[in-house]
């Protein structure tokens, strides 16, 4: 078993405990995954790009930060196991994708989108 598997597993069994499958619906687990990365967000959004580069350096935003990306893994990985994902899989897959969309000759240095998929 990787450890998204067993991190999915433990979060799996923490709701059943709890009865709170029910709540677990993918719209409400969405909803909690968008707002989890609106408080990530919002710890760094008035950051200059520098002050982003050194968050981690401030005991206590790293602290926050690290609080926001455990709770935004928690909701994805949740998300994913209640709709059957295997989130390693379709990370794979859509790097795959980018690998071919982006190229490294095309695209090196360059922050242009691609060409919409046909």
């Amino acid at each position: 078993m990787t450890e998204l598997e067993a991190l999915a597993d433990r979060l799996r069994r923490f709701a059943q405990d709890r009865d709170w499958e029910q709540f677990h619906t993918p719209k409400n687990l969405a909803m909690a995954l968008a707002g989890e990365v609106g408080e990530l967000l919002s710890e760094l959004q008035w950051l200059t790009p520098e002050e982003t580069a050194n968050v981690m350096d401030d005991p206590e935003a790293a602290k926050r930060l690290r609080s926001e990306l455990a709770d935004v893994t928690i909701y994805l990985t949740r998300l994913a196991d209640v709709l059957g994902v295997d989130l390693v899989d379709v990370a794979h897959t859509k790097l795959d994708q980018s690998e071919k969309r982006y190229t490294v000759e095309a695209y090196r240095g360059s922050a242009r989108k691609a060409p919409p998929l046909v």
